[in-house]
């Protein structure tokens, strides 16, 4: 059987999942310098940025995937560093925003909350 949705636990272990990858692939992230601007730490700050997300989510065991986005935006914030980093933070923002009182995630929340991570982070909007 297929998975048709994200509670907060598995939301938990891919947002640990991902963090993990983006700091194995830190270096290779630095060295495309690019967004927002060209100076060759982009990696490296999202990476310690997504380090304080999962601090802030690591030690809970929270079923609802709104709950766990919004403790996981307010851990990027506190840790967000450079500007990709505050970026970052405010595309969790949006995620957060965009799925305020749903306990799982199905594809059309996740459309949604993509679409509320992109405007946050441009246009830094509620």
């Amino acid at each position: 059987m297929s998975q048709q949705s994200i509670d907060g636990l598995l939301l938990k272990e891919m947002v640990i999942a991902g963090a993990n990858l983006l700091e194995q692939n830190r270096e290779a992230i630095d060295a495309l310098n690019v967004f927002p601007v060209p100076d060759g730490d982009t990696g490296t700050t999202m990476s310690l940025t997504m380090k304080s997300t999962v601090k802030e989510i690591a030690a809970v065991d929270e079923h609802d995937a709104s709950k766990l986005l919004s403790m996981a935006a307010r851990g990027a914030l506190k840790g967000a560093r450079g500007n990709s980093g505050v970026i970052l933070s405010q595309i969790l923002r949006g995620f957060a925003k965009a799925s305020e009182g749903a306990e799982n995630i199905d594809a059309t929340l996740l459309r949604d909350m993509l679409l509320k991570g992109s405007e946050t982070a441009y246009l830094n909007i509620d």
